[in-house]
């Protein structure tokens, strides 16, 4: 089969190729899933780069996925499944191949509602809203969160699992999105990291009260800037922090207002702990209330390493997927 591969870390186009391997057999408690989609995620392109220490080589990169499962359990052969997971294109061979060997918990029903390309673009990005939100933060109805880099994969998902809760929201970009972007994510204030005093304006926005979780999609110089908007009790996650890693904050501050703290590193979620938080997801996609990111483009398997090397310089204007010929049921998104 054909597949993407490293045999070493280092810059994308010098070490990442399309090659001729076995095609997996799948072991005990596994399926073999032939690919028909599957997303490529900023993750996938540091992995390359070497930024993940778990990681083992030669590698398969490729963490999210859509297929069809051909091998395995017999009861499992036909049906149409996603999946993603922190152990794939790391620990165990990924999705950018044109065939996957998973555990076969990890392998679980695709939502009817979405095609091929439209459920390989979900994974990383729902798990880190879900897995911060729900799972860490523990949202409550109706209650006010602030999303920065709300425009970003992870940030517009975590506005969409927000409003299932009735939740306001203020995403803050750079610059501030415009009324009709904001309105089509579901941002109830649009505010610009570079224009707006944040914890100012929102504790206009809230009265004075300050928000009840901040999600914070870029660390570095908009982390303190999320816990002081913060209320009494209020709750912060991280998932990343861009430029420097290290952040500092008034201590007093912090514990007088009684706030916590939550890191999310989707990687320590294998496929078979993913493949639940996906299940569980599964039917708000087919009541149409949580819906796929925009897709910027499809591309295959042979223009993959182009597409990885516009993701690391910035370039890509959304999410990519590699599709494969052939397959069926890849209606575009």
């Amino acid at each position: 089969m054909k597949a993407l591969r490293f045999n070493g870390f280092g810059e994308v186009a010098a070490v990442l190729h399309v090659e001729e391997v076995p095609k997996p057999v799948p072991g005990p408690d596994e399926v073999l899933v032939e690919v028909h989609a599957a997303s490529i995620n900023p993750s996938d392109v540091k992995n390359v780069q070497g930024k993940f220490a778990q990681t083992s080589l030669p590698r398969i990169p490729g963490r999210d996925l859509a297929g069809v499962i051909v091998a395995g359990d017999k009861d499992l052969i036909g049906q149409e499944v996603w999946a993603s997971g922190g152990d794939i294109g790391f620990t165990r061979d990924g999705s950018h191949a044109e065939y996957i060997a998973l555990p076969k918990r990890g392998a679980r029903l695709k939502p009817k509602s979405l095609s091929m390309v439209e459920a390989a673009s979900l994974g990383v990005n729902y798990l880190a809203a879900f897995i911060g939100l729900i799972e860490k933060a523990r949202l409550k109805e109706g209650e006010v969160v602030l999303v920065t880099g709300a425009s970003g994969g992870v940030g517009s998902s975590v506005i969409k699992i927000a409003k299932t809760k009735s939740a306001r929201v203020i995403g803050v970009d750079r610059p501030a999105l415009d009324e009709g972007k904001a309105q089509q994510l579901g941002i109830d204030l649009a505010l610009g990291s570079e224009s707006d005093d944040i914890a100012n304006r929102v504790r206009d926005y809230t009265q004075g009260k300050g928000v009840d979780v901040v999600f914070d999609c870029v660390g570095g110089p908009l982390f303190e800037v999320g816990l002081k908007s913060l209320g009494l009790n209020g709750r912060q996650v991280n998932i990343t922090s861009v430029g420097t890693t290290r952040v500092s904050f008034d201590l007093l501050d912090f514990y007088r207002r009684q706030l916590t703290l939550f890191g999310v590193n989707t990687s320590l979620f294998d496929t078979v702990a993913s493949g639940d938080i996906l299940d569980g997801l599964r039917s708000a996609f087919e009541q149409g209330k949580l819906t796929p990111p925009d897709i910027a483009r499809t591309c295959s398997l042979d223009e993959a390493v182009e597409a990885y090397a516009q993701i690391d310089k910035g370039v890509a204007g959304g999410k990519i997927v590699i599709t494969f010929p052939n397959r069926p049921g890849q209606r575009s998104a």
